[in-house]
């Protein structure tokens, strides 16, 4: 849907030096292995989708690349963001096809309401005729649609929808695929609002602060309700981090394409489980 076109480098020069590399490599196994090497899944599949492959259970996504998919079309900002929430429909969608159980998408950063007023204002107004409708027509896929993040400065209307987006999501269960957007959402102030939330119970005398763990902390996030995400794509060619799921991300995969998102598609993200199956993941361990 939005664009999370961010400039805010995450852990200083190392860390992002480390990311392209990353992404270099991924390139190079992406050219490899072709986009549609045959693979399994565990669960049901769609008839054009690749077998024998693992999938992972949450699979999150940086939004990126709206603004200039726009931009080498000649349309104005707002075209590539309205095409990049048809992308998250079919993606989403896509993912619970094929078993992934949570598809949690950067929509839009605490930081971006420095953008300029007019995209702003166009980007609440696609959110209030997009939420709703998204998430009953994504109910009918069997999808539950939910919106994480800093609601409360968020627009009176939209903060309502939101709550009538929860209600259609609760219908279908706990145990329901689903597909997040994270609007008014940042890493960083994700932590800081745990951490008073952890600190107001400490002065209230319910937790002791020896008693404060992981999952305390874990426990207070927005995605309190999912497992952290095991494989993380960016499309458009940036190499960044740009403040999403900072706790969560400590031992995901990262997965870099130049595609931009309003062009991505589900082969485009066959190619990012493919590349992920090829990873070792040792969580630490050897």
């Amino acid at each position: 849907m939005f664009s999370v076109e961010e400039r805010s480098d995450i852990g200083g020069g190392g860390f992002v030096a480390l990311l392209h590399e990353i992404g270099r490599k991924t390139c190079r196994k992406r050219d490899k292995q072709g986009g549609n090497r045959l693979g399994l899944f565990t669960r049901k599949k769609k008839d054009n989708a690749p077998e024998n492959r693992q999938v992972p259970r949450h699979i999150a996504v940086i939004m990126d690349g709206n603004g200039r998919w726009a931009k080498k079309r000649g349309l104005p900002r707002k075209a590539g963001h309205k095409v990049g929430a048809e992308t998250f429909r079919t993606i989403a969608t896509y993912c619970k096809d094929i078993g992934v159980q949570y598809f949690t998408v950067y929509a839009f950063s605490t930081e971006n309401w420095k953008r300029p007023q007019d995209e702003v204002d166009a980007l609440m107004n696609l959110f209030r005729s997009y939420l709703k409708e998204a998430a009953e027509t994504m109910f009918e896929r069997g999808v539950a649609v939910r919106v994480l993040g800093d609601l409360t400065v968020l627009p009176e209307d939209i903060r309502a929808q939101i709550a009538e987006v929860d209600e259609i999501a609760d219908r279908l269960g706990p145990d329901a695929a689903t597909a997040s957007l994270c609007i008014n959402y940042g890493g960083r102030d994700e932590i800081k609002n745990a951490v008073r939330a952890i600190a107001q119970r400490v002065k209230n005398g319910e937790l002791a602060p020896e008693d404060i763990t992981e999952d305390t902390i874990t426990a207070n996030l927005y995605t309190a309700h999912m497992p952290d995400p095991d494989l993380i794509i960016r499309p458009s060619g940036e190499i960044r981090t740009s403040n999403f799921l900072l706790w969560q991300s400590a031992y995901s995969e990262y997965y870099f394409t130049d595609v931009l998102w309003p062009d991505f598609k589900t082969t485009d993200l066959d190619a990012a489980i493919d590349n992920f199956n090829n990873r070792n993941r040792r969580f630490g361990g050897v």
